[in-house]
C-alpha cells in the first residue's frame, strides 16, 4: 500500500525538479585560472552539454606544457549528462506528483549515488588531464603534474587554479538538499524538533541565501598569500578580503593591497569587501561598515597605517589617543 507524502514534501519534490531542469543549460562548474601575464583571469566554464569560456587559450597554453587539448566531442558525458539530468528532474517531478515514501527514499538514494559517481567522473577526468603529458612537449617539469583541483585552490606553476560550482552547479546541490529535507520530514527525523511552520521558515531561509552574498573565508596566518603583493599573509589585524561577483575570494595582507588590486584589476568586479576588526582575533567584517583610524604609530604590513573597527566606540578611543579623527569607507577607497 502507497503511503503518500506530505505537502510539504511534495513541493519540495517539485522544486527540486525545476532546479535540475534549470542547471540543465547553465554553466554546472568552472575553473578559473590567474596568472601575473592574465590579471584579468582565464575561465573554463563546464556545462552539461559544452565546454565554454577560454577554451581556445587555455588550450594554447596546455600544449606547452604537454596537457591534452580540450575538445566537446572527446567527452561522452556531454551526450549523457543532459538527458541524465533530465531524467532525474522528471523522476522529481512524478514522484512529487504521484509518489509515495518508497519512491521518495528510491528517488533520493538514486541521486546520491548518481552525485557520487559524477564527482569521481569529475576527479578521474582531472586526474588524466593533468597526469597524462607529452613527453616531447616543450616544456617539462621533472615529477609536476597539472591536475586541477576538484574543488578550492591549487597552485600550478605560475598559474593559480580555483575550481568552484557554477550556478548550474548550485541548484543541482540546492535540489539534492532539498530532497533530502523532504527524506527528513517524511521519515519524522525533523517532527520531534521542528513543527511545519519552522520547516516552512527554513527552507524559504535556506532559498534566499543560495542566492545571497558569498561569506568571507578566515584567513590562514602564515600560509594565504596576498593577491596583490604575493607577500605572506602574517598578521590577521591588517588583513582583508574580497569577493568578485563570481564567488571568487581574494585574500590581502593590508588593506592599501586590496584597494591596489581593485584599481589594478577593473575587469574584475568586485561585490564584497571584508577587513578584519583590529580588536578580535582574525574576525573579518564588512569593509563598507567598519570604522578607520589611520596614524603612523599604526604599523600596517604594506604602509597603510590603518586600523578598522566594527564598532564605532572602539575606534573613536583608539582615534582620542592618537590625536586623530575617525574616517569611514567612502573615505577610504578615495
Amino acid at each position: 500500500m502507497k503511503i503518500e507524502i506530505s505537502k510539504l514534501s511534495k513541493w519540495l519534490l517539485i522544486i527540486s525538479g525545476i532546479f535540475l531542469a534549470v542547471s540543465i543549460v547553465l554553466p554546472i562548474w568552472r575553473i578559473e585560472l590567474d596568472a601575473p601575464q592574465y590579471p584579468e583571469g582565464l575561465g573554463l566554464k563546464i556545462f552539461s552539454y559544452k565546454l565554454g569560456g577560454d577554451v581556445a587559450i587555455i588550450n594554447g597554453l596546455n600544449h606547452y606544457i604537454g596537457m591534452q587539448t580540450l575538445h566537446e566531442e572527446n567527452f561522452i558525458e556531454f551526450t549523457l549528462l543532459p538527458y541524465i539530468i533530465g531524467f532525474y528532474a522528471i523522476l522529481m517531478f512524478i514522484t512529487g506528483i504521484k509518489g509515495g515514501r518508497k519512491m521518495l527514499y528510491t528517488t533520493f538514494i538514486a541521486f546520491v549515488v548518481f552525485g557520487i559517481v559524477a564527482m569521481v567522473d569529475f576527479w578521474r577526468w582531472e586526474y588524466n588531464y593533468g597526469h597524462n603529458l607529452d613527453p616531447n612537449a616543450a616544456i617539462i617539469v621533472p615529477g609536476m603534474a597539472y591536475q586541477p583541483p576538484l574543488i578550492g585552490f591549487k597552485q600550478l606553476l605560475n598559474f593559480g587554479a580555483y575550481s568552484i560550482p557554477d550556478m548550474g552547479g548550485w541548484l543541482f546541490i540546492g535540489a539534492g538538499l532539498l530532497c533530502l529535507l523532504a527524506v527528513a520530514i517524511e521519515a519524522g527525523w525533523l517532527k520531534k524538533i521542528l513543527k511545519p511552520k519552522v520547516v516552512t521558515t527554513v527552507i524559504l531561509l535556506f532559498l534566499f541565501s543560495a542566492c545571497g552574498n558569498t561569506q568571507p573565508e578566515k584567513l590562514v596566518l602564515n600560509k594565504d598569500q596576498c593577491e596583490f603583493c604575493k607577500m605572506t599573509v602574517a598578521d590577521a589585524r591588517f588583513g582583508a578580503e574580497a569577493i568578485s561577483d563570481k564567488g571568487r575570494i581574494y585574500k590581502f595582507d593590508d588593506l592599501n593591497c586590496m584597494i591596489s588590486f581593485n584599481k589594478a584589476n577593473q575587469k574584475i568586479a568586485l561585490k564584497q569587501y571584508f577587513v578584519n576588526d583590529y580588536t578580535a582575533d582574525n574576525h573579518l567584517i564588512d569593509a563598507t561598515n567598519a570604522w578607520y583610524v589611520k596614524h603612523e604609530t599604526i604599523k600596517s604590513p604594506m604602509g597603510s597605517n590603518t586600523a578598522a573597527f566594527a564598532q564605532k566606540v572602539a575606534a573613536e578611543n583608539l582615534a582620542k589617543s592618537a590625536a586623530v579623527s575617525i574616517i569611514s569607507w567612502e573615505n577610504i577607497i578615495q
